[in-house]
Parts: structure tokens; sequence; C-alpha cells
């Protein structure tokens, strides 16, 4: 199995827990005299059954993103982080760019005027600088998740 379809296999296998959780709720209580639309026995023996195949793969998934290399000396582990840390960046940048630019709108001359702090340009061009690296790591990320096998 290709890293990237285990990958699909976590997302999937956390989309069936919520699920599963959300019947089990559902199936908690009744009208005295009801039953159950489902058994919330089985719907946790499921439940249960699915969070330790998501261990598994989530434990898989870690081993072999430690051990890959995107580069030497670089892990995909490594890689990942980085990735995450871009758009964390990325949005702050974009946020602080959209914070700082000034628009001109008085009504009258003793209106408070506000004046940006930071260069406007500047921070979007870094904003830009950070999205571009964050694109480009990502491509490699996911290059190297159809490239490699399962550990």
């Amino acid at each position: 199995m290709k890293l990237a379809e285990a990958l699909v296999l976590r997302a999937d296998s956390k989309k069936r827990i919520e699920q599963l959780k959300q019947r089990i709720i559902r199936n908690a209580k009744v009208q005295e005299g009801d039953k159950p639309a489902e058994e919330p026995e089985a719907l946790i023996r499921e439940m249960e059954n699915t969070s330790q195949e998501l261990v598994e793969i989530i434990q898989r998934i870690n081993k072999t993103n430690s051990v890959t290399e995107v580069e030497t000396g670089v892990s995909l582990s490594d890689a990942i982080a980085t990735r995450d840390i871009l758009v964390m960046k990325v949005a702050i940048y974009r946020d602080l760019a959209q914070a700082a630019s000034v628009t001109h709108d008085y009504r009258t001359k003793s209106e408070v005027k506000f004046m940006s702090t930071v260069n406007v340009q500047q921070v979007q061009e870094s904003a830009d600088q950070l999205a571009k690296a964050h694109r480009e790591l990502d491509t490699r990320i996911q290059e190297m998740n159809w490239k490699t096998e399962l550990q």
C-alpha cells in the first residue's frame, strides 16, 4: 500500500468513527418500552475496532514519515512540520497586510487618521514568497506520498 492510500484510509477511518459516535449517541436512550433503532453495544464494538485499526494505520504512517527522506537529511516528518509552519506564517502575513492596509474614508477633518506601522507591500511579498514555498514543498510531499510504500 502506498503512503498516500494510507492517508486516505486514515481520513476515512476518522470520518467513520465520528459517524459511529453520532449513531451511538442517537441510540443511547429511548422511551420506556421502545427499542433503539440500532444496538449501541454493536456500534460501540464497531467504533472500538475502527479505532484500533486507526491507531495501527497512524503508527505505520508515522513510522513511514520518519524513515522516508524527501531530500538528503530531511525526513518526510520534517517536511510536513515545515509545511505546517509555512501555512501558519502565510496566514499571519496575509492577515497583517490586510490589517495594515489603510483606507481613507474621512468624513470630517477632525476624525482620527490611521497610519500603517509596516510596509504593506513588503509584507504581502513575504506572504507570496511563503505561499510559493508552501506550494512547492507540498507538491514534493504529495509526490513522496504516492511513491513511498507504507512501512
